[in-house]
């Protein structure tokens, strides 16, 4: 994929977008990236910011998730519709999920970096972490 190693594909995965997120539950925050296929560049460039920052992804424990819509199994395309009220015909939708699994922020267009750090960085649970020696 050529991106940083933080990145991961469901396409790639045996396991469901729901079992991932599970597993990430309570160790990671995850950043889910949904692309339509002709609307891949919104990905591409989304993913391209974040490469650059890959010492803030890993400081604040964050997971980047990449979702292309062919690539999507339909269980997890009925996950995503139904708990993360994706509308398969958006270009770019992308959500911000806590540590607790739950959807912090959603997005439909590329995030600027520096205001998806701010986000976390104002979390209870990352407040803590930073306190901690």
């Amino acid at each position: 994929m050529g991106f940083a190693l933080t990145m991961e594909s469901v396409a790639n995965q045996q396991k469901s977008l729901k079992a991932i997120l599970t597993e990430k539950k309570d160790h990671r925050r995850v950043l889910l990236l949904y692309t339509r296929d002709d609307a891949q560049h919104y990905s591409i460039q989304q993913q391209e910011a974040l490469n650059e920052e890959k010492a803030g992804l890993d400081e604040r424990d964050l997971d980047v998730i990449v979702l292309l819509s062919s690539l999507l199994m339909e269980p997890d395309r009925q996950f995503l519709m139904h708990d993360f009220k994706l509308n398969p015909s958006d270009e770019f939708s992308a959500w911000l999920i806590g540590k607790d699994g739950g959807v912090k922020q959603t997005y439909k267009k590329p995030i600027d970096v520096k205001d998806l750090f701010r986000i976390i960085d104002s979390m209870p649970m990352r407040r803590q972490e930073k306190s901690k020696p």
